[in-house]
């Protein structure tokens, strides 16, 4: 097993994800500042700074975040362990050997099954707990849990 970051890239499509959920955001901010400042009598330097606060939110949630974020996610499954990376301001790699691996799930949000994109998570018997990789296209998804079941099947670990 090498320290090294993983191969391969999320999907392309997790990027349009991102920013819609950084869009859903900046609309709940934005619906939040209209009712503060209708009935809670916001005078307008206070709606002004509100009004700062959701362009700062706009920009970093919905143009700069989701392209950060694909650049950095990754993944990589071998024979011998799980590979992830993930973060934005902290960056993590993990590594889960294979024998190592409990459980694998997949998630499909309302969001991401509009998008075909799913979520892997590995559960290890570490006490740093799962491991996620998020932002996959369902074929693929699905391609990860049927192998690493194959995998951890035939590994002579006990998971422990």
């Amino acid at each position: 097993m090498d320290l090294r970051p993983p191969t391969h890239f999320v999907s392309p499509r997790a990027r349009l994800l991102w920013a819609v959920e950084g869009v859903i955001g900046t609309v709940v901010l934005i619906v939040a500042l209209v009712l503060w400042t209708v009935f809670g009598d916001l005078g307008m330097p206070w709606t002004l700074l509100g009004v700062v606060v959701i362009l700062l939110v706009f920009v970093g949630g919905v143009l700069l975040t989701p392209f950060a974020r694909y650049r950095i996610h990754r993944w990589e499954v071998t024979d011998d362990a799980v590979y992830t990376q993930r973060g934005w301001l902290t960056i993590e790699q993990r590594i889960a050997p294979i024998s190592r691996v409990q459980t694998v799930d997949t998630e499909r949000g309302a969001l991401a099954r509009l998008f075909g994109l799913s979520t892997v998570t590995v559960t290890t018997a570490s006490a740093k707990g799962e491991l996620k990789i998020e932002g996959l296209d369902r074929a693929v998804a699905e391609d990860i849990v049927r192998d690493l079941t194959v995998v951890t099947a035939a590994s002579d670990g006990d998971a422990t």
